[in-house]
């Protein structure tokens, strides 16, 4: 009988408490999104159960199906580019603005692997979204304010931007940086 699989919405996995069992769930979370970024979607679970260092039964407790996995390593880096926003607030306004743009960049990453696999018009996937800009865009309109960035471009156009960036295939990282920076350079506000 074919495995049920609950709407995209509701199928993120809520970690768990015990300290054992939460090393075990951000390790299948961080190998998760190793395999997905390599492979795809399609990477095994067995492998993912192999490179975190736990059984497939260990797997399966934490993540019941396929869907459940790739919904929360999805949601892991919608908060984790939430908690980078946090973190960049207490720099200057153009330096906080930077350091959270190039975290987005491997946000988008991540979300690319995943893209065939997420349900975009999910509820997950749509307050995730705007958990995105909840963070985000207050970091871009402080540098605005402090006459860093240009008034004429928003926060939507710098996301689309970077997230048009990050679709083109790069030599190494170096170039993907520099390219980054030749695109934030547009973005300052010049007298």
């Amino acid at each position: 009988m074919a495995e049920k699989e609950a709407p995209a919405a509701h199928r993120a996995v809520r970690p768990p408490h015990r300290a054992d069992a939460r090393r075990n769930y951000d390790a299948l979370l961080a190998a998760a999104r190793e395999a997905f970024a390599e492979r795809g979607t399609d990477a095994s679970l067995e492998e993912i159960a192999r490179r975190a260092g736990v059984g497939i039964g260990t797997l399966y407790r934490n993540f019941p199906t396929r869907g459940h996995l790739l919904d929360s390593v999805y949601v892991s880096e919608v908060e984790s580019l939430c908690r980078a926003a946090e973190e960049a607030a207490e720099l200057p306004p153009w330096e906080a603005l930077a350091t959270w743009t190039r975290r987005f960049v491997a946000y988008v990453a991540t979300k690319r692997a995943l893209h065939e696999a997420l349900n975009r018009d999910s509820e997950m996937f749509r307050s995730s979204r705007a958990r995105i800009y909840e963070a985000g865009a207050p970091l871009y309109t402080r540098a605005q304010e402090a006459g860093e960035v240009r008034r004429d471009a928003g926060f939507d156009d710098m996301i689309r931007m970077v997230s048009g960036l990050t679709s083109a295939s790069f030599v190494d990282e170096a170039q993907r940086e520099r390219v980054l920076s030749i695109a934030l350079s547009g973005l300052r506000h010049t007298s």
